[in-house]
């Protein structure tokens, strides 16, 4: 028994890599005991943080708690590890190893609450649309987090003791090479610069682009602009032919046209002409869909003969943009020109064509049994 207890105190003294068995447990107890108390400590001061920011009229420091909440409760992992670690009684390279990593512990979680924080802060940005698009914003914030991701990153390897400026020295000529490689990367991440900066649209604006694409943009990229088509098939076009090519925006258009060319009967009298017309501009003129003649020009005049009527020009804006509502203001304005032209008496034209058949007097005269020649192409 003696012998069987110097093994069991061997074991417990010895233990792991020379750390006793007793001072294992010790930290595991620790660690796992503030893994316990993570949720109880974040609960409280996240609930105390909130009670301070739902005092304040602006709801920017909710959402930066709300951000915040995670790296916060990432706090007693580093201090579990950190009074677990402090049990240990070891020197050298495993003192060092340790003191690594809880420095790591604490710039990660330095760096993930500047990371969480990036969002409600570009949310903020948001709010100055006087200033910075949505667009501008989406990219200052991506632009943001990958800045922290690698700057996080360098710090971490860093206190590794790994020199990070070498390294991008070394990698420089690959650089170059890759850059080379990627001119058509770089330029549609400048042409897509320059269309935030122009402000040419923003997502929800219908766009067209002259043989590329037409439909409603729903992300500007770094590289491509996602532009959903009317019949919901995704485009995504490269920033440098939204840039290179002339873009129509029809979301930014102020009214909405209509042009129609009214085709009326030749039989109608110049009175009717008259009538129809006045009464379609009085329409126009009373309507308070349409903008009226001091916004926009408007005009309803007799413009053309035609091969088979006579035109009149219809040239008005409506005030909506909606196409929908666009469309019913056209159906409303076409059934009242129906009743205009059917109340002046007259009608509208349709292609037609007249054929006159004139007699010749000196024509000679067909003598008996030729009809029958002639039907069967013999001559008698």
């Amino acid at each position: 028994m003696q012998d069987f207890w110097d093994i069991v105190t061997s074991v417990w003294t010895e233990g792991f890599m020379g750390v006793d068995v007793g001072t294992i447990m010790t930290a595991l107890l620790i660690f796992f005991g503030f893994l316990i108390l993570r949720g109880v400590f974040a609960t409280l001061v996240i609930h105390q943080l909130r009670f301070w920011t739902s005092r304040t009229a602006t709801q920017i420091d909710d959402q930066l708690i709300d951000a915040l909440a995670p790296p916060i409760s990432f706090i007693p992992v580093a201090l579990g590890f950190f009074f677990a670690s402090q049990q240990f009684d070891i020197n050298g390279i495993a003192t060092d190893i340790i003191l690594s990593l809880n420095r790591s512990l604490v710039a990660f979680a330095i760096f993930w609450g500047f990371f969480r924080l990036i969002t409600p802060l570009g949310n903020a940005l948001e709010t100055a649309d006087n200033i910075l698009t949505s667009a501008m914003v989406e990219w200052i914030v991506k632009a943001l987090k990958v800045a922290i991701i690698i700057i996080g990153a360098a710090t971490i390897l860093e206190l590794w003791g790994i020199q990070v400026m070498p390294l991008i020295a070394g990698l420089g000529l690959f650089g170059v090479a890759v850059a080379l490689g990627a001119q058509d990367l770089f330029k549609n991440l400048i042409a897509g610069l320059f269309v935030i900066g122009e402000r040419r649209f923003h997502k929800g604006d219908w766009i067209l682009v002259d043989g590329v694409v037409e439909g409603t943009v729903e992300q500007i990229g770094f590289r491509t602009t996602k532009v959903r088509r009317f019949d919901k098939a995704p485009v995504y076009v490269p920033n440098a032919k939204l840039s290179d090519n002339a873009v129509t925006n029809f979301s930014e258009m102020t009214h909405r046209r209509i042009k129609w060319l009214i085709g009326i009967e030749y039989a109608t009298t110049k009175e009717q002409l008259r009538q129809v017309r006045d009464e379609i501009e009085a329409y126009l003129t009373a309507n308070d869909a349409f903008a009226k003649p001091d916004e926009v020009s408007t005009f309803v005049r007799i413009d053309s003969f035609s091969d088979s009527s006579i035109d009149i020009l219809l040239y008005c804006f409506t005030k909506t943009t909606n196409w929908g509502e666009w469309l019913e203001i056209k159906e409303n304005m076409a059934l009242r020109i129906k009743e205009i032209v059917e109340g002046a008496g007259t009608g509208f034209a349709f292609p037609s064509r007249a054929i006159y058949l004139k007699s010749q007097p000196d024509a000679p005269e067909v003598f008996p049994g030729q009809e029958t020649a002639l039907q069967t192409g013999h001559e008698k």
